[in-house]
């Protein structure tokens, strides 16, 4: 029972699941979440104080603070894929150790810098994305771990890691009343 608590603070919207190619209608809604989320984050953190960012999510998961850090850093590399993809045939992409990443001293660091990164690297990328085409988002990627995606199956990964991440601070808030 314990175990099954942590995992639901783990995945506060659920794990990703893989799936197909999504449609139009599913991508226009992928890329509104993706261009919210800089504000949804924002949201998720006012008023919280050093201590607040400070307090782990779950037991033995990233603070706040590292949450913040990490999306700005996952969601570049995401914007890179996504330019590779659109300029290259089916690149091997790279990944990156992003538990490590998330206790370097930048993690640490104020929020607000991370903030500012998001909100113009989204502005950057909800641009591209809505600008891409059916056979853009057909396009291929290769993923060392996961194999060959599409573009349009990045978009929902993507799409899920914006509402996963921004729903770890507000179900911590929830929890502890703040």
């Amino acid at each position: 029972m314990e175990q099954a608590a942590e995992k639901d603070l783990r995945y506060p919207v659920g794990r990703y699941e893989l799936g197909p190619q999504p449609a139009a209608g599913d991508r226009e809604r992928l890329v509104d979440i993706i261009e919210a989320t800089p504000a949804r984050m924002r949201e998720a953190v006012a008023g919280l104080s050093d201590a607040q960012l400070d307090t782990e999510y779950r037991p033995d998961g990233w603070t706040v603070r590292q949450v913040v850090h990490h999306v700005p850093d996952s969601h570049m590399n995401s914007y890179m894929r996504f330019k590779w993809g659109l300029t290259e045939d089916v690149p091997t992409i790279k990944t990156y150790e992003e538990a490590r990443w998330a206790e370097l001293a930048d993690s640490a660091g104020p929020i607000e810098v991370s903030l500012a990164l998001l909100d113009a690297l989204h502005e950057r990328w909800a641009r591209l994305l809505r600008a891409m085409t059916d056979a853009d988002y057909a396009r291929e990627i290769e993923h060392p771990e996961w194999g060959r995606l599409t573009l349009g199956q990045m978009l929902e990964l993507y799409g899920w890691h914006c509402r996963h991440h921004v729903a770890h601070v507000t179900s911590l808030r929830e929890r502890m009343g703040w």
